[in-house]
């Protein structure tokens, strides 16, 4: 594989990159931006040029020329109407994402960040005589949407269900299994459980993510830190109590659920341990944890009428064996399981962007109103 890659994930307190050569990855390095330093902002959105000026003034102390950059690959953020794939940055994207139309998050700035290191990049190979452009992508964002009509259809017409997910991961661990059993991510069909510090599970089938949840909107499994799916009566009472503000109850339901709302944490790490100590609410909390997974993968299997070639288990809690083979022990009758763990965000950028220097993956255009 020729080329060199940056790659760019923007998270709420720190700015994860990577730079590839060759296919081989050079380095990765996590930017921390301290409390006090983000508190001088109004807005996330409004950290745009620190975070580039650190991701820069990083790669000039790692000895990194600018103008040797050939693509800057960057976490998609919240734009709708969107299909999964790649995408080059262009204008109607960066307007969704300013304008936070469809929501805010600090995954809005990667692309924002890409794109102007992009032109960085062009101005310095301008100055060098270099013709051949650098160009800046998404791949995979989290709103993707390809479900299929009839399960969007929800209990009452103004609350369709609606899709918001871990489709950067996801679509590689797919891609990774169909590579291992020789085929490619169209002639499979896999659900994939990402256990994160979110919770999302998805139905892939000839290369499209037919079904899944709003991992941020309430819908769905248990998470270390969020609600997922929770009844509708008491959470209207809480609603209308008078106890709490429309922004306090969306934070219990994400950010402050899971967990968090249980034990104050959302470390499992401890709550396992906890649990194989013989705390009995530990232990009985983490069964419905896996449980409620459990529950979706099964869900989504009847979508297929059964008939899946895997489940793939994956995210930075799938690597805890005792969790996973609670979740293995219940779904292991639909279809063999694959434990791929951890997040993979930079790789999957990554090998998404030498799917475009190579020619294997059509690059899309973005449009802000239509597919």
């Amino acid at each position: 594989m020729k080329g060199r890659i940056l790659v760019i994930n923007t998270g709420s307190t720190s700015t994860k990159i990577g730079f590839y050569d060759a296919g081989s990855k050079l380095f990765e390095q996590n930017l921390t931006h301290p409390a006090g330093e983000l508190a001088k902002f109004s807005s996330v959105m409004d950290q745009d040029l620190m975070r580039r000026d650190a991701i820069t003034e990083f790669l000039v102390q790692r000895g990194i020329e600018l103008e040797s950059i050939d693509v800057v690959m960057a976490r998609g953020g919240l734009v709708t109407p969107i299909r999964t794939g790649v995408y080059e940055v262009n204008q109607d994207m960066r307007k969704a994402l300013i304008s936070g139309r469809d929501g805010v998050h600090a995954c809005n700035l990667s692309a924002l960040i890409a794109d102007d290191i992009a032109v960085e990049v062009n101005q310095a190979r301008s100055g060098r005589g270099i013709t051949e452009r650098c160009r800046a992508f998404i791949a995979d964002p989290p709103m993707a949407d390809e479900m299929l009509p009839e399960v969007k259809v929800g209990g009452l017409p103004e609350f369709p269900r609606r899709t918001l997910f871990h489709a950067l991961n996801s679509r590689a661990m797919v891609r990774r299994y169909a590579r291992g059993v020789g085929k490619t991510n169209r002639d499979v069909t896999v659900i994939v459980a990402h256990m994160g510090g979110g919770t999302s599970v998805s139905l892939h089938r000839h290369g499209l993510v037919i079904d899944t949840n709003d991992a941020l909107g309430g819908d769905g499994p248990i998470s270390p830190e969020r609600a997922g799916s929770v009844p509708a009566f008491p959470l209207v009472e809480m609603c209308f109590s008078g106890e709490h503000t429309k922004e306090q109850i969306k934070k219990r339901l994400v950010g402050g659920g899971g967990a968090v709302a249980y034990f104050g944490t959302n470390d499992f790490r401890d709550l396992t341990a906890r649990a194989e100590a013989g705390d009995s609410e530990c232990e009985t909390f983490l069964q419905g944890y896996c449980l409620s997974i459990a529950k979706y993968v099964a869900a989504l299997s009847t979508v297929v009428c059964g008939k899946v070639d895997a489940i793939i288990l994956t995210g930075g809690v799938a690597y805890s064996k005792y969790l996973v083979e609670q979740v293995k022990e219940r779904i292991a009758f639909i279809a063999p399981v694959e434990v791929y763990p951890g997040e993979n965000e930079l790789e999957s950028l990554a090998e998404n962007g030498y799917g475009i220097l190579s020619g294997e993956f059509e690059v899309k255009c973005y449009h802000m109103d239509s597919f």
